[in-house]
């Protein structure tokens, strides 16, 4: 328990992108002075170019920049920083790193190793969660020394289960396993894909619940052992277990089922001495029973859409727990108002099996208006690296109700346009379109499953062209006279004047306007 308050003068951001920039910008608002660490790939990126002081952390590679803790703290000791924020990723899930911290009297802005070793290892936090009558979902409470182990353990919980990194998240290291001739090639691929991604090959196996939701409490907690939960989020749409888009608050939540989730959230997190900002994720069937998951020991990528609903800035409240600093607030001062969603924009090409498409950005025009956020670490001339996870940005939508926020999401995607390389915005379009979304009928399959109606219907629609023939050519003439009319559109013809109203763009003009603005 603290005895004083440890004033934070200046943060190093041991962190990259859009994050780095999130915190960044929070910090000044505190009046507390930043450090912007970078590799040579991201010398010119935003982070570097906003932070008072900037050093070099080495070549791209993040095994030889942004992983070395040895380095970041020798930065932290010759710009004088007081703290380090791990963002996330990287070291922010890192014990041994936040040990390194307490021993050079360099705040860690985030939980004691002690509690990151209690719940950040997959395993060690499921023996927690079980010690405290914590409901998880069935499978082993230790990491697995051979497929001969996983195999039994596959044989007392049943098929299908599911093969996961103990260090680590975010879809890395993970296999589904159906039978259990798949389990000898699962176990070498998830531990070897582990070890590239959190420097452990400790992988665990637990029971595959088919057709969940999965759900997410954030919490908040402080060194005088007050913790409180601050609603939840829904992360059910997810491709390879990475998320696409998140929700505050779930549609599918009632005020009673967030009171038992949030409970035992805290009661978990209490139990392990946690502290800081920390989300615990679980698993909800359709009868509304929910199960332990994981823990995420850092400030997750989805957090600004509690943040839209709260009103609260979980960033600044780091900064205030680290300090020494009690919660402003109780339970009860904690109102959840109005409907958010984000879409996580990436530099990938959703027509390529969403293919990275690393490159110069040639254009940028980034959306705006009420209730629109966006968390972008990118700018137009910014050429995006191949060497890291490719998301651009955090495109966020709130408004009073989930079918608002839908709408607004929406009009916003039709604003932002990127040239120059592939990404996925025209995807959200599709999937926030889908019937089966704005109704909230949704769960950790429902991405898989609309990838795989579009892809018959592609199959479908080819076979139909075959059988049209010279119609080919008609659809091709039609393509280039959008082209040709976005190219005027573009360079300030007056093509619009011929029959349409100025103000009245078609859906196909937009599209050959923005095909038009790709470098």
């Amino acid at each position: 328990m603290p005895t004083s308050i440890r004033p934070i003068r200046k943060v190093l951001i041991a962190n990259r992108g859009e994050i780095a920039l999130r915190i960044l910008r929070a910090c000044r608002e505190l009046g507390v002075r930043t450090v912007a660490v970078y590799s040579d790939a991201d010398r010119a990126s935003l982070h570097v170019l906003h932070a008072d002081e900037a050093y070099r952390l080495g070549p791209a590679p993040a095994s030889e920049s942004y992983l070395r803790g040895d380095l970041v703290l020798e930065i932290a000791r010759l710009a004088g920083a007081d703290a380090v924020h791990p963002g996330y990723g990287f070291l922010s899930e890192n014990p041994i790193f936040a040990d390194l911290c307490a021993a050079k009297g360099i705040i860690f802005i985030g939980p004691t190793a002690q509690a990151m070793r209690a719940l950040g290892s997959k395993t060690q936090a499921r023996q927690l969660a079980d010690s405290v009558g914590v409901p998880r979902v069935p499978g082993s409470t230790r990491g697995l020394g051979s497929v001969a182990e996983a195999l039994e353990v596959g044989r007392q919980i049943g098929y299908p289960v599911m093969m996961k990194a103990a260090a680590g998240g975010g879809g890395k290291g993970m296999r589904m396993v159906m039978a259990e001739e798949e389990m000898e090639a699962a176990y070498v691929a998830a531990g070897s894909e582990a070890l590239r991604s959190f420097g452990s090959e400790e992988v665990y196996l637990e029971k595959l619940i088919l057709r969940p939701r999965h759900i997410e409490i954030q919490l908040l907690a402080d060194e005088h052992g007050n913790c409180v939960y601050l609603g939840e989020r829904e992360c059910s749409v997810q491709r390879r277990h990475q998320k696409v888009i998140e929700e505050a608050p779930s549609a599918f939540v009632d005020a009673e089922l967030r009171r038992r989730m949030g409970e035992t959230a805290v009661k978990l997190a209490l139990a392990a001495g946690y502290t800081n900002a920390g989300t615990v994720e679980f698993l909800v069937d359709d009868q509304r029973n929910f199960y332990f998951l994981e823990m995420n020991t850092r400030l997750q990528v989805e957090h600004p859409v509690t943040e839209m609903v709260t009103g609260l800035d979980l960033v600044h409240l780091q900064l205030q727990v680290a300090e020494g600093r009690p919660l402003p607030l109780a339970q009860e001062d904690v109102q959840l108002r109005g409907h958010a969603i984000e879409c996580r924009v990436y530099a990938e090409d959703p027509d390529n099996n969403f293919f990275p498409s690393p490159g110069r950005i040639t254009r940028l025009l980034q959306p705006g208006g009420p209730g629109i956020r966006e968390d972008c670490g990118v700018y137009e001339g910014w050429t995006v690296p191949l060497d890291y996870d490719p998301m651009l940005s955090k495109l966020i939508a709130y408004a009073p109700t989930r079918k608002a926020a839908i709408e607004r999401m929406l009009r916003a995607l039709d604003e932002y346009v990127v040239g120059g390389i592939a990404t996925n915005l025209q995807f959200f379009r599709r999937i926030l379109g889908d019937a089966d979304f704005v109704a909230g009928r949704i769960d950790t399959g429902f991405l898989d499953r609309l990838l795989a109606a579009g892809a018959a219907e592609e199959t479908s629609a080819g076979l139909r062209e075959d059988e049209v023939g010279d119609g080919v050519g008609m659809v091709e003439a039609a393509a280039i006279a959008a082209a040709v009319f976005g190219l005027l559109q573009a360079e300030g013809g007056s093509a619009a004047s011929a029959g349409s109203a100025p103000n009245t763009v078609a859906r196909w003009q937009q599209t050959a306007r923005r095909e038009a603005l790709r470098g």
